[in-house]
């Protein structure tokens, strides 16, 4: 389990239009947001990763830069891409599932063909949203089992306005004996 306020595992990944992201690279002002994704045959994802986009500018308006990323291949994610339709999202792909366990993700089996009619993986990651800081420390998560009920990025905007007007810090860091 990840704590907030602790360094998070490693994360680098290809993305599209050529190049790597290093997690421990990035320079946000307030955080990057890390979306990890089911993967293409995921109707679900298509559509909270429409939201993401749309809600792009007035996250990088309060310091938040952003990455979507999964563990189906590059060809899977151009494919994602295109459907979402938001060229300034950045998508990674090639997630090693062992890198997505280190992050706390739950790992699914494919069970054949979709809802949409496109095939899951043998092996593929549930969804999880995380906040990290510039020093790499977590700030925020959230790990789903099901692709269903997610953190809203829309309430993530008025949160982050709460929280960096009142110098609001990370929770749930206690690790002791209760």
């Amino acid at each position: 389990m990840l704590i907030p306020r602790q360094t998070v595992p490693a994360l680098t990944v290809e993305t599209l239009g050529g190049g790597s992201f290093d997690l421990s690279a990035e320079t946000a002002d307030f955080a990057t947001l890390v979306v990890f994704f089911r993967g293409l045959h995921c109707p679900i994802c298509a559509t909270y990763l429409k939201e993401l986009g749309r809600l792009l500018p007035d996250l990088k308006e309060r310091g938040v830069e952003v990455i979507a990323l999964s563990s189906d291949d590059q060809e899977r994610t151009q494919q994602m891409a295109d459907k979402v339709g938001f060229d300034d999202l950045k998508f990674g792909y090639g997630l090693p599932l062992t890198m997505a366990k280190d992050w706390g993700l739950y790992i699914s089996t494919g069970r054949g063909k979709t809802s949409i009619g496109i095939e899951e993986p043998d092996l593929f990651s549930e969804p999880g949203v995380f906040l990290v800081k510039p020093d790499g420390t977590l700030y925020f998560a959230s790990v789903q089992t099901m692709p269903f009920v997610r953190p809203h990025f829309q309430e993530m905007l008025g949160a982050l306005d709460f929280v960096k007007k009142n110098d609001y810090p990370a929770r749930g860091e206690y690790t002791g004996a209760v």
